[in-house]
């Protein structure tokens, strides 16, 4: 196409659909374009089941979105929406993710025509089970890249950043836990640490040596002067109030990329897979 988003060659029912994902549903051009090309695979596919005899020696490329019509469409059944799924896993060799979008894209169209326009009486994607996805592996960082980033903290909040940090790397946390913490919640000794977590859960998380260090270090430098209503707050923002989930996800993507590690796709929640890996790779 000369022009990606000149959709003039594919049937009116697709072109009709796609101005109401456009127009009505206030889509992106490229959500759009992706409906275009899945509903132009899905129309070379039908043509080439459908009319083998004209398209057997065509290629599915060199076929025109403007050889199939709403006639093509209307006349889907569910079994057909099943041998594209094949075809899109066995031919196209696309993995799940890929196929469950092309499921989707058939399911809005297909409800566009039977429930917004009232086109058809039956929607041929009922009832077929969604595509499910290969889990993804969760990302963390290795015991050297920890260490890069630990060397990296710097600056006017360092004590501050390093001990939070160092929790995030070794206790697991979730960030909420982690602003959630007050001094008492500590043990004098700094041998262990009490956390409220969801369904207002409390349990006990007992620190290393590196946390019972970065804690200790920082507590000589905690703020003096905090607000009232913060006063027992363990981490303190620059406002001198306890420190926010929104300045904890800030502070620990700048030391990601300060230490060369932002293009890792890191956030604070996948800190918590770091914690986990490097326990299960030392024996704890």
């Amino acid at each position: 196409m000369a022009d990606r988003f000149d959709y003039s060659d594919a049937p009116e029912l697709v072109r009709r659909f796609l101005n109401y994902k456009s127009g009505v549903q206030n889509r992106s051009k490229m959500t759009v374009y992706n409906y275009y090309h899945d509903l132009l695979t899905f129309s070379r596919f039908l043509l080439k089941t459908k009319q083998s005899e004209k398209y057997r020696d065509t290629a599915n490329e060199e076929i025109s979105f403007s050889d199939a019509d709403d006639e093509l469409l209307r006349n889907v059944t569910n079994n057909d929406i099943f041998e594209f799924m094949s075809f899109a896993a066995n031919t196209l060799n696309n993995e799940a993710r890929s196929r469950a979008r092309k499921l989707s894209c058939l399911r809005s169209f297909y409800k566009y025509l039977t429930v917004t326009i009232k086109e058809m009486d039956t929607d041929p994607t009922k009832n077929i089970e969604a595509i499910k996805k290969e889990a993804r592996l969760p990302k963390f960082l290795s015991l050297e890249e920890s260490k890069t980033l630990l060397a990296s903290v710097d600056g006017k909040y360092a004590e501050r950043d390093f001990a939070i940090i160092t929790l995030f790397l070794n206790c697991g946390l979730r960030v909420s836990e982690l602003c959630g913490i007050d001094r008492n919640d500590i043990s004098t000794d700094f041998s262990s640490l009490t956390v409220i977590g969801k369904g207002s859960k409390e349990r006990r998380i007992y620190l290393n040596d590196a946390c019972r260090i970065a804690l200790e270090a920082y507590m000589k430098v905690r703020p003096k002067d905090v607000k009232e209503a913060d006063k027992n707050a363990l981490f303190i923002s620059r406002n001198r109030n306890r420190i926010s989930v929104q300045t904890v996800q800030w502070l620990i993507y700048k030391h990601l990329n300060e230490a060369g590690l932002g293009h890792l796709g890191m956030s604070v929640h996948k800190l918590r897979h770091t914690a986990a890996t490097l326990m299960l790779a030392n024996g704890v």
